[in-house]
């Protein structure tokens, strides 16, 4: 599982060592900075000697980064210059790379640097920087990417704000960024060299795919407990409920639909889809009769009706039920856990839901759900997320891009991103069903929801292209299966080498 953390949590674990080794910090971020770069421009040109950096430095602790890394480049070869966007930057580096022969370029120059430059390094802004570029960096940004010279960061791409998924801020009048004249508003990055520990923009997106690879340089930071759990393969694969000598179809959970509706059978048979393929021990289904037909020729080990279950998915394609509100109370009343999506969210009591619950919006339908707009929650997904779980006190799970999980302990983690293909009609049925399986199995729901939406994207990921959600939920057993071969070619390396 890797950890990301807030800008303040970096900077609470920066000052003790800030305040007992002056310039040690920044020494050991230019130092790793510098080893990366020389890297880079191996890759590019086959040789270190020769090669040419364009640094773009800020006034703060980046753009000494960049200067003083800048200066180890210069003492192996490398025709390093500088552009200083600000008025100001760290002195003791500017000094040190001015002594190592380091050349100043004003803007103009630096456009006229590209056409000759390797890379690209990005010093301008840091974690303190608000999102968004002014002019002429904006600009400058924009000639990078059209000249298709790689840019690396220094600690995150500089337009970028540390703890959001995007560039953009919101203002009182909806959301804009804050880039003028025609430039872009942040650095695309080929890679990004952060320090200490991830930071929220490299994990989430769209802001991560502004980051390229991104590199962490350990500084010595003594950090706490993440603040965001982005969960990995390891994970999901010690989450996954495998079956055991003992395992039953009972012992591996019966899984009850109630999705689908006259106008909207697909729902129906892809919410089966993915409890099916997900493998659980039995699936009842007890939704929309016009669906049924299709659900028997597509799965026929599905049963049809009432009876035992230990999970419950309930409201894809519902559309508008007659019946939802009542539905969904009776389900609340039974005590089982219980998946609500779609259009079941239209239809929660007031109150709080219990600990058993596990809701999965998309963005729009969290918005409803917090009575906020659109924006507000795309621009600021994680505080959404944990206000909606601790309001109804149940787990929620926000799909999109980035698919983010709080309970109501407001812990949040991330699912295993996969390839933007998924983002298609019918995606999210599928999804629902994989959570009612898993919780059938015995996970919790925030265990199932990051399990299950982090399984979906690795099915997606194993079969590049635009699938369709039903053709994706047949390839669920396979990535699923998969999840145990790492852990079985370690062992058997591991014996070989003994």
């Amino acid at each position: 599982m890797k950890a990301a953390y807030l800008a303040d949590t970096i900077r609470a674990a920066e000052e003790p060592l800030l305040a007992a080794l002056p310039g040690v910090l920044m020494q050991r971020a230019a130092a790793g900075l510098a080893s990366v770069l020389l890297r880079e421009l191996r890759g590019l040109r086959g040789a270190v000697y020769g090669s040419r950096a364009l640094l773009v430095v800020g006034a703060g602790n980046n753009g000494g980064d960049a200067l003083y890394a800048g200066a180890r480049l210069l003492a192996r070869g490398v025709a390093v210059a500088a552009w200083r966007t600000s008025g100001h930057v760290y002195r003791e580096a500017w000094a040190a790379f001015r002594a190592a022969g380091g050349r100043e370029l004003d803007a103009v120059g630096a456009v006229a640097a590209l056409g000759r430059a390797d890379l690209v390094v990005d010093g301008v802004l840091g974690i303190g920087g608000r999102p968004g570029l002014r002019e002429p960096v904006a600009l400058f940004a924009q000639a990078c990417a059209d000249a298709g010279v790689p840019v690396v960061a220094v600690d995150l791409p500089s337009g970028l704000a540390a703890d959001s998924p995007s560039s953009v801020e919101l203002v009182e009048t909806g959301v804009s960024t804050s880039s003028t004249n025609g430039g872009v508003s942040h650095f695309t990055a080929a890679r990004t060299v952060t320090f200490g520990g991830l930071k929220y923009c490299q994990v989430l997106q769209p802001a991560a795919s502004a980051c390229g690879v991104v590199e962490v340089i350990d500084i010595g930071l003594d950090l706490p407990a993440a603040d965001l759990r982005c969960w990995e393969l390891s994970d999901v694969a010690a989450a996954w409920p495998f079956p055991g000598a003992t395992s039953d179809k009972y012992s591996r959970g019966v899984v009850g639909l109630d999705t689908g509706s006259d106008a909207y059978p697909g729902a129906a048979v892809l919410s089966t889809l993915g409890a099916v393929h997900a493998g659980a021990g039995m699936v009842r289904f007890a939704g929309a009769p016009a669906a049924s037909g299709l659900i028997r020729s597509e799965t026929p080990n599905v049963v049809f009706g009432t009876g035992r279950v230990q999970a419950r998915v309930l409201g894809c394609g519902w559309g508008d039920s007659p019946d939802g509100a009542a539905t969904v109370e009776r389900a609340l009343a039974d005590g089982v856990p219980l998946v609500l999506d779609a259009d079941a969210l239209r239809f929660l009591p007031d109150g709080q839901l219990g600990e058993q619950v596990l809701l999965t919006p998309h963005a729009g339908e969290l918005a409803r759900l917090l009575d906020a707009e659109r924006p507000a929650v795309a621009a600021a997904p994680i505080a959404a997320v944990q206000e909606a779980a601790r309001r109804y006190r149940a787990t929620v799970l926000l799909k999109g891009a980035t698919q983010y999980v709080a309970g109501p302990d407001g812990a949040v983690g991330i699912a295993v991103p996969g390839p933007h293909w998924t983002a298609q009609a019918g995606s999210g049925d599928v999804l629902a069903g994989i959570c009612g399986t898993l919780l059938a199995a015995g996970l919790s729901p925030a265990r199932a929801a990051l399990a299950a939406a982090s399984v979906q994207a690795i099915a997606a990921a194993q079969a590049p292209g635009p699938l369709p959600p039903q053709e994706l939920a047949t390839r669920l057993p396979a990535a699923i299966a998969g999840l145990r071969a790492p852990s079985s070619r370690t062992h058997r390396s591991s014996r070989t080498d003994t």
